[in-house]
């Protein structure tokens, strides 16, 4: 079945011959090369009207590379990245922090831990369902926009947790970018 077969060879194989060949300092400029482009990323949202809004989600992509190259660095690179968004666009700081990057370290680490299709999907959803619901009802931050008005409800709770599934396509893009490095490389994995 599609959500019970694993899918961190590739990922691994990456992180292993990051691992292996890189040094210390070329960890860290990788990691901070990675965590400026989401910064960059997601800024987009506050600097570039409307266009921004369909860039900002793109932040991702670079905190999860840099996380499945090493998760230590990954992390630090994801709070580097909050401080540069505080330096760069502080209104995105909160937006990052509890959605985008932390949707981000939530697949990162699910693929560090787990193999199958289906419990990394469950864990990125969970990632990112509580770090709305933190901005939701704990800071009070109207992440789903100013005419929302959160509500504690089974619909609005099952809704939110629909919505958590668009982790499924970092997952899957995540996965299928990690297939093409791995054979523009050379590795051969058994899929």
């Amino acid at each position: 079945m599609f959500l019970l077969q694993p899918i961190t060879q590739h990922a691994q194989n990456i992180s292993d011959t990051f691992h292996r060949t890189a040094s210390r300092s070329k960890k860290i400029t990788t990691a901070a090369l990675l965590c400026t482009l989401s910064a960059i990323l997601q800024s987009a949202g506050g600097l570039i009207p409307v266009v921004g809004l369909f860039i900002s989600p793109f932040a991702t992509a670079p905190v999860i590379l840099s996380t499945i190259l090493s998760a230590r660095y990954g992390f630090l690179g994801y709070l580097l990245t909050i401080f540069l968004l505080f330096l760069i666009q502080p209104s995105e700081v909160i937006i990052f922090a509890f959605t985008t990057g932390f949707l981000s370290i939530g697949i990162s680490f699910a693929f560090h831990l787990w193999k199958k299709h289906l419990s990394i999907t469950i864990a990125s959803a969970i990632f990112l369902l509580s770090g709305i619901l933190l901005l939701l009802f704990v800071f009070q931050f109207p992440v789903l926009g100013p005419s929302i008005q959160p509500s504690i409800s089974l619909l609005f709770f099952l809704s939110l947790a629909l919505f958590s599934l668009y982790s499924w396509t970092w997952i899957e893009l995540s996965v299928f970018l990690f297939k093409r490095w791995s054979r523009k490389t050379h590795v051969t994995i058994p899929d």
